[in-house]
């Protein structure tokens, strides 16, 4: 298969992003609320500050102990929902286990809500349009489309998806999504799925955090797959580090396929992050008056 490159397609973006945010003469903000010392949330954190300082974004972090009260957390999220300079608000996940990520992620303003994340937004996305486009699906659409393009017009009339995964808060806002962007979207979870089926299908979109979960001869010939597993493989024994990391499929059998599919890493992540620095712009269009 092809490869999509994400990390280019990420830094074109933000690099045009980068751009229009100086024309704009405006300065978004972005905060963010950090929790504990999960070693992954806080990378993350770091390469989103990074980002937002590379393309003009004005950042804050706010970092709590583990064993905040969510109370404490969620006062600070409504002095930034009142805060002028704070156009976009997000809640670095996952949050320690005696904290409701729902309810936190409800105290942040609909119209501040970076990640696209709030019951409000998922809600609008089944009538009209949300304040802001949930990130993470709105990066796997403009793979896609990445894909479509390099492909010519005859793959935008392959419109048959499928989402394999097991989180309804992953599957739900993704599916309306991509519904809304014109594609015959559906879901199953992984216990679920019987691997014939899923050769009928253009587009395959897999998150289930298990290494090898596809391979190249499930697909169909000629598909898009865009895979949004994280997995990091264990080092033989005897050698320390982190081990490498890969996704849900089983890249190297899909070598001698047709297609298009997301490599891990370099697919899927950097372009969140980008979805995210141009949901922060949006916002700051929106709350200036100004046209998107």
């Amino acid at each position: 298969m092809n490869i999509i490159d994400g990390l280019a397609l990420a830094k074109k973006i933000r690099a045009e992003l980068k751009e229009k945010i100086a024309a704009s003469g405006l300065k978004p903000g972005l905060g963010v609320i950090l929790v504990g010392n999960d070693t992954a949330s806080h990378l993350y954190v770091r390469l989103k500050e990074k980002a937002c300082a590379e393309a003009g974004i004005y950042f804050e972090k706010h970092l709590f102990q583990a064993d905040i009260e969510e109370e404490a957390i969620i006062q600070k999220i409504q002095e930034l929902n009142s805060s002028a300079k704070i156009h976009g608000i997000l809640t670095q996940l996952p949050l320690p286990s005696h904290l409701n990520p729902d309810r936190v992620i409800a105290a942040i303003n609909p119209n501040k809500d970076a990640d696209g994340f709030h019951p409000e937004n998922i809600k609008l996305l089944r009538e009209v349009w949300p304040n802001v486009e949930p990130v993470l699906a709105k990066a796997i659409w403009r793979l896609i489309e990445e894909a479509r393009k390099k492909d010519g017009d005859e793959a935008s009339h392959r419109t048959k998806t499928l989402i394999i995964g097991n989180s309804d808060a992953f599957i739900e806002p993704l599916e309306l999504f991509l519904k809304q962007k014109g594609l015959d979207a559906c879901h199953i979870h992984s216990g679920q799925l019987d691997r014939q089926v899923i050769k009928q299908f253009d587009i395959v979109i897999i998150a289930v955090g298990q290494s090898n979960f596809l391979a190249g001869d499930d697909l169909k010939d000629g598909a898009i797959v865009i895979d949004v597993g994280i997995n990091r493989l264990p080092l033989p024994t005897g050698q320390v580090g982190d081990g490498s990391i890969c996704g849900d499929v089983n890249f190297e059998s899909t070598r001698d396929k047709n297609g298009w599919i997301t490599p891990v890493p370099g697919g899927v992540g950097p372009m969140t992050v980008a979805m995210l620095l141009e949901n922060v712009y949006v916002l700051s269009l929106k709350h200036a008056g100004r046209n998107i």
